[in-house]
């Protein structure tokens, strides 16, 4: 990507920067700053390649963006001439301010019931795109929403209202991916799905919402980027997943999707455990009701990805129609998983161009071997981490 794209660094810097100026601030102009600092550098990462399906999901993505950028500032606007204050917490009671202000942090998240644009952006962007879309880009909205949580606990009871968008985000998650017939749609559904465990999570303590995040953050990333390997090697080569390292990263792609289901003793299932734990002890025990059916429903789609991975690399590894056939669910306008297959899913010139570069990363066999070392410090992790939870008592 950087060889195409030499400014790639800058901008990455620069939405990197935009979030943590949202975070450091204290001041909620301070903070609409940051979040359009982030959307500045974010946008061109999207549709530098000039692909039609990139450039419309980068319009889509600017223009939600900019709702949500607009509900914030409106809403801290009506606050500031309510309350007379920028300062973050707000205080002072429910006011509508505050409603818009929310409602402009759950827009950016892509949490229910402002969840419709993420699946279409998703569906349409590149493997990198869709990374830093379903990690980097929820950190300034959720931490900023655990904070306006925890501080408003004491003056308004939001907590309600909050933790029924939480449930009905992770049901969203699961009931809409169930529909979808392309893996970066599917994905991101499983992203509403968390988002909505996350925002729980805020209801809950900040400390939960930051192992929760960092816990999908690992999980995401790892499994983005072998997913990414994937669609550039079934470009270069047609045993890409035969021999010894094809099975390693045949096996570490279904351990890390059963880990983003939260399967036990996987590292996925330590954040879930951690907030339904928490939760137990709140006034809204049988909120997580919601959350683990959603988690359930999503399941069913993790093993459809899982079993499509195993049928493609135990059938078809010696032909290139193995490869169209698995390939077939990647694409960004695919049709049903259960359809005829279609020729290529996009120009092989196109792709070279930007799936070639990938050796930036070192996906060779050092990459690869990389992807094996983060899929067992996920296992050992979770393990770890499973068994030593019960000590918290004792801590």
């Amino acid at each position: 990507m950087f060889s195409v794209m030499p400014f790639g660094f800058l901008f990455i810097f620069v939405f990197m920067m935009g979030s943590v100026v949202s975070l450091s601030s204290l001041h909620w102009l301070g903070i609409w700053l940051g979040l359009e600092v982030n959307l500045m550098g974010f946008i061109p990462i999207l549709v530098y390649r000039g692909i039609t399906q990139e450039t419309e999901s980068g319009v889509k993505y600017f223009i939600v963006q900019a709702l949500g950028s607009g509900l914030i500032m409106a809403g801290s606007l009506s606050c500031y001439n309510l309350l007379l204050s920028w300062e973050v917490p707000l205080g002072g009671g429910f006011s509508l301010g505050l409603l818009v202000l929310l409602s402009g942090l759950m827009v950016k998240l892509g949490s229910f019931p402002f969840h419709f644009w993420l699946p279409s952006v998703m569906a349409g962007i590149s493997w990198f795109g869709c990374l830093i879309l379903t990690t980097w880009q929820k950190v300034a909205p959720i931490f900023l929403l655990g904070v306006l949580v925890e501080g408003l606990r004491v003056e308004v009871s939001l907590d309600v209202w909050i933790v029924v968008i939480a449930g009905l985000s992770s049901l969203v998650g699961g009931v809409g991916g169930m529909n979808q017939t392309q893996v970066r749609a599917l994905l991101a559904y499983s992203s509403i799905g968390h988002v909505g465990w996350m925002v729980m999570a805020s209801v809950i303590s900040r400390n939960v919402l930051m192992v929760y995040f960092l816990v999908y953050f690992v999980i995401s990333i790892c499994l983005f980027l072998v997913l990414w390997w994937f669609e550039e090697s079934n470009y270069g080569q047609t045993s890409a997943y035969s021999g010894k390292w094809g099975k390693v990263v045949q096996v570490s792609t279904m351990f890390m999707l059963l880990s983003l289901g939260g399967m036990p003793p996987l590292l996925g299932f330590v954040g879930k455990w951690l907030v339904i734990y928490s939760c137990s002890s709140t006034e809204y025990p049988f909120s997580i009701v919601f959350l683990l059916l959603g988690s359930l429903i999503s399941l069913f789609y993790y093993l459809s990805l899982m079993f499509s991975i195993l049928l493609f690399s135990g059938s078809s590894l010696s032909s290139m129609k193995g490869n169209v056939e698995f390939m077939d669910l990647m694409k960004k306008d695919g049709p049903s998983i259960n359809s005829s297959l279609d020729e290529g899913f996009l120009s092989p010139v196109k792709e070279s161009i930007f799936l070639g570069r990938l050796n930036f990363f070192g996906f060779n066999k050092s990459g690869v071997s990389l992807v094996y070392t983060i899929f067992v410090l996920n296992l050992l992790g979770g393990i770890f981490i499973f068994y030593s939870l019960p000590l918290m008592e004792f801590i």
